[in-house]
């Protein structure tokens, strides 16, 4: 459906808004909605900050994970080198060298856009872009906190990143996304979007917030 039609439907209107709770990296909302019947219907929203991942590839096709505690999950878990975008204006590719950096000590010389996530629509605005970064060296790396101490890293082949996924290894949603993506991508099937591509859902309303 194209972008004209799609907006001549129903429009989901918010009638009302309260926030529920207001935190450091998130906020809880209730929206009252306009819903197509002609009633109303509340709708929680999760607002969060936008966030990168990177797809960090050696020239043998080894890709770096990281493994982290998680807490919701109450286990470390093996995912992409990742963080937040701090501030409303800041460039999300620069987000990504630096946390590529800050976490595994690498920087790199191509960069390029594998996917876009929207991690879970269905009530959160949260939205994670992928980066493929290729030409790797070593940079320092300076650890920032506790968490970052605790963090350990591993190179592993594309295909064995692969293997994982799809075994239940790696369940991090854009770790998942983002290494099929280049799985795809390596093989030649398809071809990533310059680095500097539109990101039509990121995230922008608890950013927006802080200002």
């Amino acid at each position: 459906m194209s972008d004209e039609a799609d907006a001549a439907r129903h429009a989901f209107d918010v009638v009302s808004t309260r926030d529920i709770h207001v935190g450091r990296i998130l906020a809880l909302r209730l929206d009252e909605v306009a819903m197509p019947g002609g009633g109303t219907a509340n709708r929680e929203v999760v607002e969060h900050l936008p966030a990168v991942a990177v797809v960090a590839v050696d020239e043998r096709d080894n890709v770096m994970l990281i493994r982290q505690y998680r807490h919701p999950l109450g286990r470390r878990i093996w995912e992409l080198p990742a963080g937040l975008i701090d501030h409303a204006g800041e460039d999300p590719l620069q987000t990504a060298k630096r946390e590529l950096a800050e976490e595994v000590g690498l920087a790199a010389e191509h960069w390029s856009v594998l996917v876009d996530v929207a991690v879970s629509p269905g009530f959160t605005d949260e939205a994670t872009r992928v980066y493929l970064a290729t030409g790797l060296s070593e940079v320092d790396r300076e650890i920032m906190g506790e968490e970052e101490a605790d963090l350990t890293q591993r190179w592993v082949s594309l295909d064995e990143s692969v293997r994982m996924t799809l075994a239940g290894e790696i369940v991090n949603a854009a770790s998942v996304a983002g290494l099929l993506a280049a799985h795809v991508v390596r093989s030649g099937l398809t071809q990533p979007r310059p680095p500097e591509s539109p990101w039509r859902d990121r995230s922008t309303r608890f950013a927006a917030r802080e200002q």
